[in-house]
């Protein structure tokens, strides 16, 4: 399945709209992470544990999406955006939410 960012694929005619897809997901974030986050903050260092964290919520929300999107009878998926954020008491779980369109090529 093409997924892509762009509201159209070069070399291809959407044929059909099928309609709007999306894909979530919720990752807790442990305590560890936040301690080791919160020196590596300090020293101004990158946060590699959150940046997996990141990646795999990213990579899954993906995954949950594209079998949406084929539930639908879409080959490919339009206009994707990706939003992220924290819930929970002190933010202590990262939320993914990919959308886009899905779409018949």
């Amino acid at each position: 399945m093409i997924m892509t960012t762009t509201p159209t694929i070069e070399g291809h005619k959407i044929l059909e709209y099928k309609g709007l897809v999306s894909g979530e997901v919720i990752l807790g974030a442990n305590v560890l992470k936040d301690f080791m986050a919160s020196i590596s903050d300090v020293f101004g260092g990158r946060t590699s544990s959150y940046e997996r964290v990141l990646q795999e919520g990213r990579e899954s929300a993906l995954r949950e999406m594209e079998g949406r999107a084929r539930g639908m009878g879409a080959n490919a998926v339009v206009g994707i955006s990706f939003d992220v954020g924290t819930m929970g008491p002190n933010g202590a779980m990262i939320m993914v939410i990919v959308a886009g369109t899905a779409v018949t090529i």
